[in-house]
This record gives C-alpha cells, sequence and structure tokens, in this order.
C-alpha cells in the first residue's frame, strides 16, 4: 500500500514541525489521488499558519489531530490515480496543497481548464484556493518557469490587486506612497506593477541590511531606513502601504507625517501576525486590504476572462524581470525532501531568510 507523508505543524509554535506517515488507501469513486511534486515555501506560507484558525487556513487540509496544523503552500501536483473522467492518470495541476507527499481530491465542476475540489469540508472555504489549474490550459505556464510561477503567482496576485485597488481609488489623494517591508516579495511586486506611473513617488522603507538590496531592485524612487524615516518631508499628501505589521512603526508613520498621512493600508505582514488594534493614533484608521474582495469587484467591472488576461501578462512579465540573468531580482533556491522543508520553516519563521532568494522544496 502506498504510504502517505505530511509534514505537520506545531499551531502553538509555528517553527515547530514533524513527519508524519500512514497508509494511503486507493482512490475511491469520484475521488483522484495527485502526488505533489514541487511546492514554494515562502513567509506567505508562515502567514497563512499564523492566521490559521482566525482566517480558516488550517481547514482546508485537517491534519485530524489536535494541536497540529497541515500548512498551504503552492506547487505543482500530478495524478496518480483517478476515477472522475476528465481528470486522468498523468496530468499536471497547479494549485493549493499541504506539505505532503499525496492529496486525495473530489474533483467537481471539470472544464478543460481545470476542476475544483468539491471535498465537503471545503465547500464553505474561500473558492479561490479550491481551484487547481491544469497546466496544459494555462496560458501563464512555461514548463521552466514552473519555480518561479510557484514563489510568484500567489504573491503577485496580491500585489496585483493591490496596486490595482490603489489606482482604483486615486491613491486616495495621495502623492506619496511609503511602503514598509520594502524588500518583500509582495511589497516589490506591488511597486513593479506601478512603474512609471505619473505623478506619486514610491518611497521603500526597510531594514539597514536590506537597504543596498532595494536600492538595487529599481522600482522605488528612494530607500529609506527605519531609523532615517525622520529624513522624509511631512509635507506631500502620504499613503501609508504596511507589510510589515509593526504598530511602533505605525504609531512613527502617524506621528511623523500627521495631517498629510491621508490612507493606511495594512497588507499584511508574515513577521508580525497579529490582527490590527485600535491604539488610538491620529490620523486616518489602518484598513486591512483583502485582495479577493478587489478580485470581485473586478470580475465585476471587467469579467473574469479579461481579469485573468490582465493578470497573466502582467504576472509574465514580473517574472520575466524577478529571473533576468542580467540582472536577476531573485535567485531559485531548491531544497529535496520533508526534513529540508522543516528546516526552511524554522528559518523563514525566523526571519532568517536573504530578500534576494526565492525557495522550493521539491518532494518527489
Amino acid at each position: 500500500m502506498t504510504e502517505l507523508t505530511r509534514l505537520l505543524t506545531d499551531k502553538s509554535a509555528l517553527n515547530h514541525t514533524r513527519i508524519d506517515a500512514t497508509p494511503l488507501a486507493p482512490a475511491a469513486e469520484g475521488e483522484a489521488l495527485l502526488q505533489i511534486r514541487r511546492v514554494a515555501v515562502t513567509t506567505n506560507n508562515i502567514t497563512y499558519a499564523a492566521f490559521g484558525d482566525a482566517m480558516q487556513y488550517w481547514n482546508f487540509f485537517p491534519s485530524g489531530q489536535d494541536g497540529w496544523g497541515h500548512m498551504p503552500v503552492w506547487g505543482f501536483a500530478d495524478v496518480v490515480a483517478s476515477t472522475v473522467p476528465g481528470v486522468e492518470v498523468g496530468e499536471r495541476f497547479y494549485g493549493y496543497f499541504p506539505i505532503a507527499s499525496h492529496l486525495r481530491m473530489k474533483p467537481v465542476r471539470v472544464t478543460e481548464r481545470g476542476f475544483y475540489d468539491g471535498a465537503e469540508h471545503r465547500l464553505a472555504l474561500t473558492s479561490a484556493y479550491n481551484q487547481y489549474t491544469r497546466v496544459t490550459a494555462d496560458p501563464a505556464y512555461r514548463a521552466a518557469d514552473e519555480n518561479y510561477q510557484m514563489l510568484v503567482r500567489p504573491l503577485f496576485i496580491t500585489s496585483f490587486m493591490l496596486a490595482d485597488f490603489l489606482q482604483d481609488n486615486a491613491f486616495f489623494g495621495a502623492r506619496r506612497l511609503v511602503v514598509s517591508s520594502a524588500s518583500s516579495k509582495t511589497a516589490y511586486g506591488t511597486a513593479f506593477c506601478l512603474e512609471g506611473l505619473a505623478g506619486v513617488e514610491l518611497v521603500a522603507l526597510t531594514s539597514a541590511g536590506n537597504k543596498a538590496f532595494v536600492e538595487g531592485l529599481g522600482c522605488y524612487h528612494r530607500a529609506v531606513a527605519y531609523d532615517e524615516l525622520h529624513t522624509i518631508d511631512a509635507d506631500l499628501p502620504t499613503l501609508y502601504v504596511d507589510f510589515s505589521g509593526d504598530e511602533d512603526l505605525r504609531a512613527r508613520i502617524h506621528h511623523h507625517f500627521g495631517a498629510a498621512l491621508v490612507y493606511d493600508c495594512f497588507a499584511g505582514s508574515a513577521q508580525n501576525t497579529n490582527f490590527l488594534r485600535d491604539t488610538g493614533l491620529p490620523g486616518p484608521e489602518p484598513k486591512f486590504y483583502f485582495a479577493p474582495v478587489q478580485i470581485r469587484k473586478r470580475n465585476a467591472d471587467w469579467g473574469h476572462a479579461e481579469v485573468n488576461r490582465k493578470f497573466n501578462e502582467a504576472q509574465l512579465a514580473f517574472i520575466r524581470r524577478i529571473g533576468d540573468s542580467r540582472k536577476p531580482w531573485m535567485a531559485v533556491r531548491e531544497h529535496a525532501g520533508f526534513e529540508a522543508a522543516q528546516g526552511l520553516i524554522a528559518d523563514l519563521h525566523a526571519g532568517r531568510i536573504d530578500p534576494s532568494a526565492g525557495h522550493v522544496v521539491v518532494l518527489s
């Protein structure tokens, strides 16, 4: 009998993981069994775990063990058994998977593009995470770009829709965007989508150690270390895009810019995973940005096909930019096996990651 191997995460200590192995039964009627080949593991996945209970991320792949969760990741898997017409053995799919050797699924709404997992426990969860794309029908897919697609696509949809949200709202009257954790892939993906925009200055806030990296990207107008915040003049209408989640930094932003701060947009953080709190700051109340809301709006405005076309075009351009051999923004590092994934997760949780690196785990 085939064995199912899983990497489980201690919900009370996200850097603590263990490998679990159990027998794997054959696919039953209406099921398909996918073998997970390779996944991207980023700080974004630590965020999924941190908000696992509050935002139901743990519910996608129940571990069946109290106190232990199954961290979701994005990756590629091959069908190794199927009783579902239109989902054939040997086909490759991109989507949302656990860190595991296999995933038992119930494909429904099967089309040329792919399918949705109709497993009962997933029906009430966000549908975007239940969709699996057949690589042969994905206009954005390139076999040579699989690592980049896994690393970039889940983050870049946030970047792309955040840039669109800000433009859609005319930057709330701002003429400057101050972006914290500017070395993060989601942050500089947003800056990439806003490059060349007239009348809005992009200012990167980052650590002193990452300042040279951020300056080298070239997608921000200037980079400022956190302890240099006071050097930014407070006369220009300013919008804060917060990827750090740092409450002390947010307070410094509000007090420094004062009446010039027109909007505070919290875009999420992997290093500080607390929810927004009212800390009585002067100026605009921080607002949480959630990409699916803007996606739904644009699906209504433009139609699903046009949203996909625009996103795929931008994503391909971004992948070409970050992987440019002459001046790459990101070097892909592959890790083999579940033990390597454990070390990587511990490093990500502790923030011990080079911003210029993207990490992929090859599971089989």
